[in-house]
């Protein structure tokens, strides 16, 4: 286990280098920014018209919100950004192979529609309480890009807000955000209500010969300590979820 852990720390070592990323920025079409234009990924379009469907869907799973794991539940990485319950995860894909078959089938039309974008590797609706702040952090790999669709976003904007390097964002229901995770981010909620958003990473495009390598470190990462300890966390959490609605 220990050996494991080791071999994981330097794998994201070496994937987290700025030669490595600044040669994966060369092959991006979508360049280095912080936040990117919603209108240059076509699969936007089906999940911000079926946004009420989705939401429709994360509604009922907010009434078993008890159930629902906190985010360091599942990653214990979290802790340091996050140890109270007020932010959430409501699994659906993770890690580029799990699939939480049971939250699945409580939200099938928010499954369609996630498996129809290119290059899905995680999907969760994710819960933020009144009064979070997520602190400054950095995603663990340049090879994602990630999503953001807002579903219930509390008033007044100005107070419920993401922060990527030096640029801020609010999110919109029924809206997009997509951004680079690798930037220095955090997030507030400073409002009194509940902010949920479909959340994904989606494998970030690249040209030949980066598009090969990116695929084959995306694989790889699967076989890390932290992915294989989030998804038997995230395991146990299912097999809860089901036991508890079933008994309902």
């Amino acid at each position: 286990m220990r050996r494991r852990y080791l071999v994981s720390k330097l794998f994201f070592t070496l994937i987290q280098s700025r030669v490595f990323e600044r040669t994966m920025v060369r092959y991006s079409p979508h360049g280095e920014r912080t936040f990117f234009d919603p209108n240059d990924f076509p699969w936007i379009v089906a999940l911000e018209k079926n946004w009420r469907v989705i939401r429709k869907e994360v509604e009922s799973v907010l009434h078993f919100r008890g159930l629902i794991s906190n985010f360091q539940d599942i990653s214990p990485n979290q802790y340091s950004l996050s140890s109270d319950d007020r932010w959430k995860t409501f699994f659906l894909y993770g890690f580029g192979k799990y699939q939480s078959h049971h939250n699945c089938k409580l939200c099938p039309e928010t499954t369609k529609l996630i498996e129809a974008v290119p290059g899905i590797q995680t999907a969760f609706f994710s819960i933020l309480g009144p009064g979070k702040h997520i602190l400054p952090h950095r995603g663990p790999f340049k090879g994602v890009l990630r999503y953001h669709l807002g579903l219930i976003v509390p008033e007044p904007k100005s107070a419920c807000r993401i922060q990527v390097g030096n640029d801020t964002a609010h999110w919109e229901e029924g809206k997009s955000l997509v951004f680079d995770d690798r930037h220095l981010h955090q997030v507030w909620n400073e409002t009194a209500g509940e902010r949920v958003i479909l959340f994904m990473d989606i494998v970030r495009p690249f040209r030949f010969p980066m598009s090969v390598v990116n695929q084959f470190l995306m694989r790889l990462s699967r076989f890390t300590s932290f992915v294989q300890q989030a998804q038997r966390n995230q395991e146990e959490w299912d097999g809860r979820i089901s036991q508890a609605i079933s008994k309902s």
